[in-house]
């Protein structure tokens, strides 16, 4: 006799994938760019200035671990942003919105349209030049963290737009 359906062992691929039938809307491609170029200038700007307090307190030897342990880093990093990228995912339901998102922790969020209390969209400097944007879903609970990263701007404005009217309609309003 199996289990009751809510008890049946599932699989990490059921666990964290989309409903069956559905597929997750994924990220901008330039999504990857963003992560790398945010590693690439903390290796340009935190390399350096880590040297010179390195090389007053270990000398040239802790220059060399401290240079070979950003350029590990950065490699990390480079090759995380694809993993990230691949994490990410996004599906508009009747009732809700679901993300998810992590690499080494993976992580589903259902955020119910009626719950919103406002959606924004942010694009820092780098997102702007890349042309992406942020969409950030705020609910009255303090701990719900569901936003997607790395949308091209004009879609990043529509999901806005229709997150907003969905939850207008979910809320009663």
């Amino acid at each position: 006799m199996m289990p009751p359906e809510p008890y049946r062992q599932r699989s990490r691929e059921e666990a964290f994938g989309p409903p069956q039938g559905a597929q997750w809307w994924r990220l901008s491609p330039r999504y990857r760019w963003h992560r790398r170029l945010s590693a690439l200038a903390v290796v340009v700007l935190g390399g350096p200035l880590g040297a010179l307090v390195v090389s007053r307190s270990a000398g040239a030897a802790g220059v060399l671990l401290w240079t070979a342990a950003v350029l590990i880093g950065f490699v990390l990093a480079w090759v995380a942003a694809e993993q990230e990228f691949q994490a990410w995912g996004f599906l508009e339901r009747a009732d809700d919105l679901v993300v998810t998102s992590g690499v080494f922790g993976r992580r589903v969020v259902i955020v119910p349209y009626g719950r919103m209390q406002f959606v924004d969209v942010t694009s820092g400097p780098l997102e702007q030049v890349l042309g992406l944007a942020t969409v950030r879903l705020h609910t009255a609970a303090a701990t719900t963290d569901a936003r997607i990263p790395g949308l091209p701007t004009a879609v990043a404005d529509q999901l806005r737009d229709r997150l907003a009217r969905r939850g207008d309609e979910g809320s009663g309003l």
